[in-house]
């Protein structure tokens, strides 16, 4: 769980004891009911990667509740939906697949951490499940731990996105895709 690194500032501020408590009672490997259902009535989640060289980046995955779903006991499954066709990410889960996930209730404040190794799929069973789903990624769990919520600030959703896929609904052309300056790049399959 810890380094040379996180120990010498756990030592320099006295937490040693606390982080190796901390580990020992709250750190898993598997998923409990409560982390499950957690997980999957959250409607977004931050995705930390890195890419081949180490070099990080966090993006923001959203969804309608249930988009992320726990497939086995440390195990999740995710869709990736169409973005602006970087896949920064994705692209980074394949170079490097060490990953960590960050889910929060912003209303209730509550946070949990996944990390684990992703990976990519465009063939995934679980691809069909998912309106609007253009690749699936898999999470199997290594650690999974809560945080403390103290510094979430207190938020509501006053709406789910309507970008969101969902069955029987097409969601509307995002703005950007109608600017002159990517109109012209835009996948011929999607046209914008």
């Amino acid at each position: 769980m810890y380094h040379e690194h996180s120990r010498a500032l756990q030592d320099r501020f006295d937490t040693r004891r606390l982080a190796d408590r901390l580990a020992e009672k709250l750190q898993r490997t598997e998923f409990s009911y409560e982390d499950r259902a957690f997980i999957e009535s959250r409607p977004m989640f931050f995705l930390a990667t890195a890419d081949a060289e180490g070099r990080p980046d966090c993006s923001y995955k959203g969804g309608l509740p249930g988009f992320v779903r726990v497939t086995g006991l440390a195990e999740l499954a995710f869709p990736s939906y169409d973005g602006n066709g970087m896949f920064r990410s994705l692209g980074n889960a394949m170079a490097n697949p060490h990953v960590g996930l960050l889910f929060l209730d912003f209303e209730r404040p509550r946070r949990l951490r996944v990390n684990g190794t992703a990976s990519v799929s465009t063939d995934d069973p679980l691809l069909g499940e998912f309106e609007g789903a253009q690749l699936m990624v898999r999470v199997r769990a290594e650690k999974i731990f809560p945080n403390c919520p103290r510094y979430i600030h207190r938020m509501q959703i006053v709406e789910m996105s309507p970008y969101a896929p969902c069955e029987g609904k097409v969601p509307p052309v995002p703005a950007w895709k109608t600017f002159p300056q990517f109109k012209e790049v835009l996948p011929k399959k999607i046209g914008g």
